[in-house]
């Protein structure tokens, strides 16, 4: 490093502060396996910074971020609605809707140099709005040189609805009602251990339909905040078409779902949240955009590159969507605002970004399996473009809210993804760890409990980078969706429909796959990443799959909702799980390990199919064995005292088998015992984990 360049001081652990090059290349003072990358890091991070004083001085990320006051309908004091759009390969623009007959001669909009066109609609009367509240729109452009008439839904529209009985496309409506939902609530402080609860409002009723905002804050949010949860990731919100798309084929991506209800019913549950002490998080579709044309962003203005790249470049061959132009600087404002939109408007709390990957890389991950070769994320692999939205987005968000939470959802664990853009990262707080839920799937399908191997199941949780964050789950949405199963139903399958109640005896398939959903989330989140997350109706068992309403099930809501009744039954068996669940986020709520750093694990053995670590100031052991359980069975602590046990797997309240005595209490012995220097003897039932803290 010469002296030339210039340096910052940076805290990368408590106690830990190193000095780092200012030029993007901190990130090799972290990994020096990323030196022979610094000239590429160097020159990711001069494109950031290229884009981020273009920004600075043009609109002022101010204004930049804030599209949507220009942009679109904003109506006026006196009552006056200015509408603006950019459509740069429109010849003509007008403004149509019930107000004025559709008429296409009545507000002819008025087009500047950048392709931009705007009008200012008067009120027909004083103290009048010149478009009534619930107004349909749409603007109407005419082509170059064919004279071709087309009309769009308004890019930055803030509701769009759907009438069923006349067309599947959706009408833009105009949302300016007298009376708007005012926020009570102050946003929660980040959460230190960050317990996700990953929910999808239409599926949040046992009935056979769609549900909305209002039920849902109603009724879930109160069993999240008794479950522990301290933070929930709403699915599906930016408004799709394509119900069955779970909310990935976005539309309209200022416009909240009117399938759930209102955008003030909306508002109404992010503040109920936040009153409950719980963070929301959006989950956020910025990697492409549904195809349609008639209700969607594609062939906006008639060519096919306003928002998209032309051409292959614009397309998603597997998703079948359109991909967007991140270097075009208007692009780049409609997506920022869009961010802006959902933390101001609508007081959210930050976003998981949906397909990072597909953002990261030119082949957008089809078909390349990433095998951590760091040649993998640089050079003509990687788009520079994509690289730098992520980066100005998290820069952004992090500098203008300080407890934003970002998490990506990435398959590839590109280096520096949960580091910040100044050392050359992307500026993430949060990575998903999407190895941990195919590996247990994989070990259900492929694997007999005898042949688990727990230095492979510790490896896999524990693989992660050095002082980068990663949130663990044992499955999410993706494992849940038809054509897959729960993890219940892996384990209990069709036992499921017939041996879950208390008045019949408990069968060996119960018992194994009750034990086992135990242990499996126990050992996720406690060794599993610095964050947890469950997907809705999982933390209870919730048995069979997730299918939405389509051609191929006849249009069937019957798998598209999550059976709280079976939850509530007080005669059925899901209640334990749930119990569990709860007692798993509120003992971490207590104990902190998910915050504490990464765990020391003193024992994995396949034979005895035993797993020991500490985290947190509290002791883990974890005994897989389908049948062997082991009396005095001595444990390695790092902490001499008297322990006692806080969570017990075996536990008669999770429908355990009452094996253990959970007043017991545990002296420590002085000596070393798998390279801890105190130790203790426990007894272990099999397919039991237990958790021990100091008294």
């Amino acid at each position: 490093m010469t002296s030339s360049v210039p340096t910052f001081e940076e805290e990368i652990s408590p106690g830990r502060v190193v000095t780092m090059p200012a030029d993007g290349t901190g990130l090799s003072v972290i990994d020096p396996w990323l030196k022979s990358h610094n000239d590429a890091l160097r020159e990711r991070y001069s494109i950031f910074k290229k884009n981020d004083e273009q920004i600075k001085n043009t609109l002022g990320y101010e204004e930049y971020t804030q599209g949507w006051k220009y942009y679109g309908f904003n109506v006026q004091k006196d009552g006056s609605v200015m509408y603006r759009e950019w459509a740069p390969n429109a010849v003509t623009a007008s403004l149509v809707g019930d107000f004025n007959n559709w008429d296409v001669n009545a507000h002819v909009m008025t087009r500047n140099k950048y392709g931009v066109f705007e009008i200012l609609v008067k009120p027909l009367a004083k103290g009048k709005v010149a478009i009534p509240h619930g107004s349909k729109v749409k603007i109407t452009m005419t082509m170059p040189h064919t004279n071709e008439r087309i009309y769009r839904l308004p890019a930055w529209i803030n509701y769009v609805t759907q009438d069923l009985s006349v067309s599947a496309t959706y009408d833009a409506i105009f949302w300016n009602p007298e009376k708007q939902y005012v926020f009570k609530n102050p946003r929660p402080k980040r959460p230190a251990s960050i317990r996700v609860y990953e929910a999808h409002v239409g599926i949040s009723s046992p009935d056979p339909r769609c549900a909305t905002y209002k039920e849902f804050t109603k009724n879930i949010l109160p069993r999240i905040a008794y479950d522990g949860y301290n933070t929930i990731q709403l699915m599906a919100v930016m408004e799709h078409a394509y119900y069955a798309s779970f909310g990935y084929q976005v539309t309209s991506f200022f416009a909240p779902s009117s399938r759930y209800g209102t955008p003030e019913d909306l508002k109404e549950l992010v503040d109920t949240a936040h009153g409950l002490g719980i963070t929301v998080l959006l989950d956020l579709v910025h990697s492409h955009a549904c195809k349609n044309v008639a209700d969607g962003l594609n062939e906006f203005d008639g060519s096919d590159h306003c928002y998209f790249h032309a051409g292959p470049k614009g397309r998603h061959e597997l998703w079948d969507s359109r991909l967007f132009n991140y270097g075009s600087f208007e692009v780049m404002r409609f997506l920022m605002s869009n961010l802006r939109y959902w933390m101001d408007v609508f007081n959210f709390d930050g976003f998981r970004f949906d397909g990072v990957t597909s953002m990261l890389y030119k082949h957008h991950g089809i078909g390349y399996g990433f095998s951590g070769d760091y040649n993998e994320y640089f050079g003509d692999n990687v788009d520079d473009e994509g690289v730098m939205y992520v980066q100005i987005a998290n820069h952004y968000l992090h500098t203008k809210y300080p407890d934003v939470v970002t998490i990506a959802e990435d398959v590839s664990g590109m280096p520096g993804s949960c580091r910040p853009v100044r050392e050359g990262g992307l500026g993430f707080d949060y990575r998903l760890s999407m190895a941990i839920p195919d590996m247990w799937i994989k070990m259900l399908k492929e694997e007999s409990d005898d042949d688990w191997k727990m230095g492979h199941i510790v490896h896999i949780l524990t693989n992660r980078r050095y002082l980068e964050k990663t949130i663990g789950y044992c499955e999410s949405h993706d494992q849940a969706l038809v054509g897959d199963k729960t993890l219940a139903f892996w384990m209990m399958d069709k036992e499921m429909y017939t041996n879950m109640s208390d008045l019949t005896p408990l069968t060996p398939v119960i018992d194994r796959g009750m034990a086992l959903h135990k242990m499996i989330r126990m050992v996720t989140h406690a060794l599993g990443g610095e964050g947890y997350l469950n997907f809705e109706g999982n933390e209870f068992g919730h048995p069979e799959w997730l299918d939405f309403p389509r051609e191929g099930n006849n249009s069937s809501f019957q798998y598209a909702r999550r059976q709280w009744n079976i939850l509530d039954d007080p005669l059925l068996r899901y209640k334990y799980l749930n119990e569990w669940d709860r007692g798993m986020q509120l003992t971490e709520e207590k104990y902190g390990w998910l915050h504490d750093g990464q765990a020391y694990v003193s024992r994995k053995n396949d034979g005895d199919k035993i797993i020991v670590f500490e985290r947190g100031n509290v002791l883990f052991i974890f005994n897989f064995h389908p049948t062997q359980s082991f009396t005095d069975y001595r444990v390695g602590v790092e902490h001499a005292g008297k322990y006692k046990i806080v969570l017990n797997s075996d536990d008669k309240q999770f429908l355990g088998h009452g094996r253990v005595d959970n007043s017991t209490d545990f002296f420590t012995s002085p000596g070393d015992w798998d390279n801890r220097p105190n130790w203790l003897q426990v007894y272990i039932p099999n397919r039991t984990c237990l958790l021990l803290a100091r008294n």
